[in-house]
């Protein structure tokens, strides 16, 4: 990972996700190529875009699951990848990343609860093991955010009990007890039946209109990403192709890549 020319602190009212010339490479592939890309506090973004076109490995590299080859980011005003160290920035130590995972909750495509613990020890693990609480506020704060998706009544069941739907509900719970300030959320629906789909867009959209969070969003699921989100991204070759309130993306976009995407994609669908 390179590291950049030190730039100046970011401002108070600076966003809450900022995206500097970030490169991604696998391989001899270059998956972001040197993305620009910022996401306001409190906003609802949904990135939408053709397969390989860097959608989720912005999540990844905002969960530090993926390194960066390039570039900058900061998240809550602080340097994501990097640190500040006698007036420098140097590349990020182990304690600085778990400490900025914290800003940050993900919901994966595959539910990964973990299989050999009830809901909700699923749900209080992090909160005990990563940020300290007691197992009685832990179990507290857990069975809130379990009423919160519908899924209270569930606690002592086994993921393995639970349908794909309600494994979701679980996973967005289990995102939401470390209380973060950023909700990732990687094609939430792609691995569940049709049927099952809606459940877990209604909570995310409950989440969105009932809580103060700062929500990035990669689906396939056009129709709920015009109700949800303030802001549609287009990714493509890794980089924002065009960007605009929902009704504009979906009804008038500026860009022909754009256009040919919403055209085939409505056209694969129908």
């Amino acid at each position: 990972m390179t590291t950049p020319a030190t730039p100046a602190p970011p401002r108070a009212d600076a966003p809450i996700i900022t995206m500097d010339k970030v490169v991604k490479r696998f391989g001899e592939t270059t998956v972001l190529n040197a993305l620009d890309f910022q996401v306001a506090q409190g906003e609802k973004v949904t990135i939408i875009g053709p397969s390989g076109s860097g959608k989720s490995t912005v999540l990844r590299i905002l969960m530090t699951l993926e390194r960066i080859d390039g570039g900058l980011i900061h998240v809550a005003g602080k340097p994501l990848w990097h640190e500040y160290r006698k007036g420098g920035l140097v590349p990020a130590s182990e304690a600085h990343l778990r400490a900025m995972r914290k800003e940050m909750g993900m919901v994966f495509q595959q539910f990964n609860l973990f299989p050999h613990m009830t809901v909700l020890r699923n749900v209080t693990e992090s909160p005990i093991h990563v940020q300290g609480l007691s197992r009685a506020e832990a179990r507290r704060r857990a069975y809130q955010y379990l009423e919160l998706v519908g899924m209270s009544g569930h606690a002592d069941k086994f993921p393995s009990q639970l349908s794909g739907g309600q494994q979701q509900r679980v996973a967005i719970a289990r995102a939401l007890a470390t209380r973060p300030r950023i909700m990732l959320f990687d094609e939430p629906t792609s691995a569940l039946d049709p049927e099952l789909v809606g459940e877990v867009l209604g909570v995310i959209q409950r989440l969105s209109e009932e809580h103060d969070l700062t929500m990035l969003l990669v689906t396939h699921e056009m129709e709920f990403a015009r109700r949800i989100s303030d802001r549609v991204c287009f990714f493509d070759q890794g980089v924002v192709v065009e960007e605009a309130a929902p009704e504009v993306m979906f009804s008038h976009p500026r860009e022909a890549r754009t256009r040919d995407f919403l055209k085939n994609f409505i056209d694969a669908r129908a």
